[in-house]
């Protein structure tokens, strides 16, 4: 072993390459960047700013008339506007929690317990990420409206737990822990309760946390579509939509709507982005 070791050879690399490497990734990490920086931007303009042409990438004039104004329409609305973020944050949260725990516990079954049809079952699972959600829009609101969900924050929260993407992904990585793990923890007294939450699922942390970050992305910019009616079910994205709606007087406005509907996914992804990376480094199964 100690003679296979030495024979290995050290991948060298020229400091010329590292730099070439270092500038390529930079003007795409730069590249990628240009729209968020534009939106940010955009924000803090003027006016007339927003309307030159051509478009310039940084403001000149920055002012945060834009966020008063759009705070003054908030105070407006016949609707209290802390009822929006109620709403958003209400169906964000449920909905997420919900899908992890439900897809996780639906895909340990699958992945490690052999039943018969489980293939079967699988299968259609795949299948179902085929359809287009338009697809199943019309199936979806006769369901919600035979249930008597319509008008109510189950139409929303109810089926976002049963988002294939979620089962499939959570299945795939839990098919990489190995059976000898669980059976140890079996051996020593566990339930399947136990191995389920203090094995499996830290194990399985870089899916979960993916999970987090799509579901809480779909979530959080949801205005109710065709199953919420009242204006005190309304989410903030329809109400900020509703308030940019206003025209060319209100593009300054829309400009700041946008920067604030993009912060909470964004400071999602980001924290979230980093204990994924973290946690694929740290926990790697050793023989």
């Amino acid at each position: 072993m100690k003679i296979a070791l030495r024979m290995k050879r050290k991948i060298n690399r020229s400091w010329q390459v590292d730099i070439l490497l270092f500038l390529l990734l930079g003007g795409f990490g730069a590249f990628m960047a240009v729209p968020l920086i534009y939106v940010i931007n955009n924000a803090f303009k003027p006016l007339d700013e927003l309307f030159i042409f051509p478009p310039t990438l940084f403001v000149r004039n920055p002012t945060f008339e834009n966020f008063s104004d759009l705070f003054q329409v908030m105070k407006n609305s016949w609707v209290p506007f802390s009822r929006y973020i109620f709403n958003t944050v209400f169906i964000t949260a449920a909905g997420t929690f919900g899908h992890i725990i439900l897809a996780s516990a639906a895909a340990y079954p699958l992945a490690k317990h052999k039943f018969r049809g489980h293939k079967v079952l699988f299968t259609v699972i795949v299948l179902s990420l085929m359809f287009s959600p338009h697809v199943t829009a019309i199936p979806n609101y006769m369901i919600m409206s035979t249930l008597g969900w319509l008008d109510s924050y189950q139409a929303i929260i109810i089926p976002a737990f049963a988002y294939p993407l979620g089962l499939y992904l959570m299945k795939q990585f839990m098919e990489q822990i190995p059976d000898a793990l669980l059976e140890a923890a079996k051996m020593d007294g566990a339930s399947e309760y136990r191995i389920f939450f203090q094995v499996v699922m830290p194990l399985v942390k870089p899916a979960w946390l993916t999970l987090l970050i799509l579901m809480m992305q779909m979530l959080w910019g949801t205005d109710g579509g065709s199953f919420i009616y009242s204006e005190q079910l309304k989410t903030m994205h329809y109400a900020m939509g509703q308030i940019v709606q206003g025209g060319i007087a209100r593009a300054g406005v829309g400009a700041a709507v946008a920067v604030i509907m993009m912060t909470v996914p964004i400071v999602t992804f980001v924290l979230s982005q980093s204990n994924v990376i973290q946690t694929m480094a740290s926990s790697g199964m050793k023989d």
